[in-house]
């Protein structure tokens, strides 16, 4: 339950903004700095909202701290409308949600996320980008995604990156394929195959090249195409051996056999937060809903030999 807010309370909160740390406000407003970080915490426990955390030694204010102080300002006498402004804050968080994923991510993750996050929070704006990873890495330095998530690594120091997933790729033919058959395939299985691959750039691409580099294989022919989608929907025609991540495989369960691939060649999903902003509590909300999800992944190839034992 909320609680209305202090004269005090409201004057320590733009310090705290302006300066970043409690004690640069306590000696703006000539009191101690445990006094600031008290008032900062009722303030907190009284609007029941995430207003900071702590980022290289400072106070990083969240969404819903900018938007509470945008309110400070323009009202610092009017208590009633910064009561009004917290309440709504607290309903909703910042009100809008920025995503960004790769292509593949979002064909086989981000619909049923969304979809579940959506239930819970239906006034909530979501805006869902799919790029590649480079222009996400830059889309979260220049904060216009709020969260985004990569098959590939964000190689940037000022990005907290963290892995949400680890699984391994696997291979998808038509039905009618000659490896359908097999419960497996070994690279060595795809030699003189016409291999159905990502662009030189790619990671799982770098990384399958080099396993059939080691093992010596040589295919009849490879397509090399920019998105895992088109992979899946060539190997459904019958084109060739597809090497891609298993979630986009298995959006297309029902048209493709799905192999698991030996050696491995591992792919994980990797999240990141905009630095500009501490994570908003809507934000933090939704890679809940993203941790469930990957939690309850099952591998499309475990999920059709579950199938058939039932």
């Amino acid at each position: 339950m909320s609680r209305p807010l202090n004269f005090r309370q409201i004057e320590a909160f733009p310090a705290v903004m302006q300066t970043g740390t409690t004690t640069a406000a306590a000696a703006l407003l000539h009191t101690t700095q445990p006094s600031v970080s008290r008032l900062l915490s009722q303030i907190q426990h009284a609007t029941g909202l995430k207003l900071f955390d702590i980022h290289k030694g400072r106070l990083r204010p969240t969404h819903e701290a900018r938007q509470l102080f945008d309110t400070v300002q323009r009202h610092f006498l009017g208590l009633d409308r910064i009561e009004q402004s917290v309440a709504v804050l607290r309903k909703s968080g910042a009100g809008s949600l920025r995503v960004g994923c790769t292509p593949a991510l979002g064909l086989g993750v981000m619909p049923q996320v969304i979809h579940a996050f959506s239930r819970l929070h239906p006034e909530v704006h979501v805006n869902l980008q799919t790029v590649g990873t480079h222009a996400l890495r830059e889309g979260l330095l220049y904060g216009l995604y709020d969260v985004a998530l990569s098959t590939a690594a964000f190689h940037d120091p000022q990005l907290d990156a963290v892995s949400l997933h680890k699984a391994s790729a696997v291979c998808v033919v038509h039905p009618g394929h000659a490896l359908a058959h097999r419960d497996a395939v070994h690279v060595r299985d795809l030699k003189q195959q016409v291999l159905l691959t990502l662009n030189a750039d790619d990671e799982i691409h770098q990384q399958f090249q080099r396993t059939l580099q080691q093992h010596r294989i040589e295919c009849a022919a490879t397509v090399e195409t920019t998105y895992s989608v088109t992979i899946c929907m060539m190997a459904a025609q019958g084109t060739g051996v597809g090497i891609v991540n298993p979630y986009v495989a298995s959006v297309f369960a029902r048209d493709l056999k799905i192999l698991p691939l030996s050696p491995r060649c591992p792919v994980e999903v990797s999240m990141a937060f905009s630095p500009q902003s501490a994570p908003s509590a809507i934000a933090e909300e939704f890679t809940a809903r993203l941790r469930d999800h990957f939690q309850a992944f099952v591998m499309p190839t475990a999920r059709k030999a579950q199938k058939e034992r039932a």
